[in-house]
């Protein structure tokens, strides 16, 4: 059996990366996209690998030379690679090899061992490894048959969104019987090249075999990924770091894991249960109106976010998220501010070291009450308290009943109260909690109220928050100090429309609380975790043998793609190795269970 590579583009769309070296000598985490390719080919069942190359071949062939590759290798030249694609180079390299069984496969894929595996071990005469496609992905898109045959190939004009998930996107990894090419797929290769159709692709002349089905061969969690642009080098590259570098790259991208397919996050905070579908159909009907208008400004916006939340437009300010909130209040605060640590490290991110006096809870459990913070503060004296309630990562939760006496002792004391209640919908205790109410803001007006929308409400990609207070001034210089038109119109029109789906959330948080309660008991058998009561849509556990956090999360990331948050760096967690799951669905909570009693036994 024979491989074949093309390789003569320049792959343009790399930019300067390609501006001296061809698309396949990019680097992937220090390796190149040729180098990976040759090592995994060189396995002993392939008899020779034939690279056609076009552009900078020069340095290609220098380069593979060097590689030490035992297979043999054979360079075939493509002189007029500026004006033809692939189908031409294929042609070039079928006519030097002669008639065989082959691989072939474009030069800016990047694949893991298991998917060439699966290739090599097909025994149909026509095999097309194909894969779930993302839309951002290019190359051809392809329908399969009950029989597992591809039966149609569908082009840009007949894409249709609706049909998304009967699609399937070819990995550009074929391998072809050496009866499908005596009979077929030689003389479809000759016709194009004599046709002058040098400008297509091979898959136009597959798309034309008579008498031959063309088997499918569908990834299922194997990794691989076809390089295009910038933006794919930097996917690829975290789909493909190796030990705790690979959960280095996950957790400095802040988000963004759908674009991994199969990636089980367990680390950032939504609600599972909400929006419901009637809501996101409503939303999904007026897209086309939304994408193309401006959104109002912060006038109409706090009106909307006032109507809902029981407030007054002049006591509330609405965010590109909490994030924006944060950063304008946190910023333009002057003078000491307390926290209750650990906490949202969003918080005393945004200020000097010097400015902050932390109140570290000493309790075991990290339960304490406002008493404590107030005894602390009374000797430890700053002009701001905040307190995430429920907090994160701990979910301790404090009655709205105490924050309210707190207010009345920092008001005594010119201090102002900070809570940040993004996670208050999720506590199971009693009737509801939130300090959103205009005549509850007007009774303490040194307290200040901060709430995602993204968390409780299920929402993160809209990026809303808000801040609310009786203290006018400040509400209506957050208001000068964000942008001028800080969200965006689906966003606003989200406000808009979801006072009709009150009913529909509170269900959603019913539910919620149900599967929460199952999830904690699930999480209590497990040996060697010690799981703290929560109140929020995530708990948190102490992980009291066998692995460090850091350790946990890398094993949970590469042998299950599940994600968690590792605590090991969290300010105010001392003595233990401690890490943050969230809450989800019954299913995959079921999921995480299952894995971490795999990893540790159950009790």
């Amino acid at each position: 059996m024979q491989a074949i590579i093309l390789a003569a583009g320049r792959g343009r769309r790399l930019k300067e990366r390609t501006a001296y070296n061809t698309k396949c000598m990019v680097e992937l985490n220090g390796v190149t996209l040729i180098e990976r390719s040759l090592r995994l080919l060189d396995c002993g069942e392939i008899d020779k690998i034939t690279i056609v190359c076009g552009y900078c071949k020069s340095k290609l062939k220098a380069f593979v030379a060097a590689l030490g590759i035992s297979t043999p290798i054979v360079f075939v030249d493509n002189p007029d690679y500026e004006n033809t694609n692939n189908i031409y180079s294929l042609g070039l390299a079928v006519q030097s090899a002669g008639a065989e069984d082959f691989v072939v496969m474009e030069s800016d894929i990047v694949f893991e061992k298991a998917v060439l595996r699966r290739l090599l071990d097909s025994e149909w005469d026509c095999t097309a490894m194909i894969a779930k496609p993302e839309p951002w992905m290019d190359g051809d898109i392809v329908t399969v048959d009950g029989e597992g045959c591809i039966d149609g190939f569908i082009g840009p004009s007949q894409y249709n969104p609706g049909d998304y998930p009967s699609y399937y996107k070819t990995v550009s990894m074929y391998k072809f019987s050496r009866k499908f090419m005596s009979e077929v797929f030689t003389d479809r290769l000759n016709e194009y090249m004599n046709e002058n159709k040098e400008r297509s692709v091979y898959e136009s002349a597959i798309r034309l075999a008579k008498g031959f089905d063309i088997h499918t061969i569908r990834l299922n969690g194997e990794r691989w990924y076809e390089i295009n642009d910038i933006q794919d080098i930097d996917i690829a590259e975290t789909v493909f770091a190796s030990g705790t570098e690979r959960l280095k790259k996950y957790q400095r991208r802040f988000g963004g894991y759908w674009r991994y397919q199969g990636m089980k996050d367990f680390c950032y905070l939504v609600n599972p249960f909400f929006p419901n579908d009637r809501l996101i159909n409503e939303m999904s009907s007026n897209f086309n109106t939304l994408i193309r208008e401006y959104p109002s400004g912060m006038e109409v916006n706090s009106f909307l976010a006032a109507n809902y939340f029981g407030v007054r437009s002049e006591q509330i300010c609405v965010g590109n998220g909490t994030a924006e909130l944060i950063k304008s209040l946190m910023e333009n605060h002057s003078g000491k501010i307390g926290m209750a640590y650990p906490t949202f490290e969003e918080y005393p991110h945004r200020k000097k070291e010097s400015d902050i006096i932390p109140f570290y809870v000493a309790d075991k459990d990290f339960d304490y009450t406002v008493d404590d913070v107030m005894g602390f503060y009374e000797d430890n004296p700053v002009q701001a308290i905040i307190l995430v309630n429920p907090d994160n990562p701990t979910g301790h939760f404090i009655m709205r009943e105490d924050i309210l006496r707190m207010e009345e002792w920092a008001r005594s004391r010119d201090i102002k109260i900070i809570v940040d209640e993004s996670f208050v919908d999720f506590a199971k205790v009693g009737e509801n909690q939130t300090l959103l109410d205009a005549a509850l803001l007007d009774k303490h007006p040194n307290l200040i109220v901060i709430k995602s929308i993204s968390k409780s409400f299920g929402v993160a990609g809209l990026r809303l928050g808000i801040l609310a207070s009786a203290d006018r001034e400040l509400v209506r210089f957050m208001k000068k100090d964000v942008a001028i038109w800080n969200i965006n119109s689906f966003a606003e029109y989200y406000m808009q429309i979801i006072s009709k789906y009150r009913a529909d959330y509170e269900k959603a948080m019913e539910r919620f609380m149900e599967v929460r309660e199952r999830y904690l008991d699930k999480l209590a058998g497990i040996a060697g975790l010690k799981v703290y009561p929560s109140q929020a849509n995530y708990v948190m556990c102490r992980i009291e043998n066998k692995y460090t956090s850091t350790e946990l999360a890398d094993i949970l990331l590469n042998r299950y793609n599940i994600l968690i948050k590792d605590l090991s760096t969290k300010d105010g967690l001392f003595g233990g190795n401690y890490i943050r799951l969230s809450v989800k669905t019954d299913e995959e909570n079921d999921a995480m269970a299952e894995a971490l009693a795999e990893l540790f036994g159950t009790e």
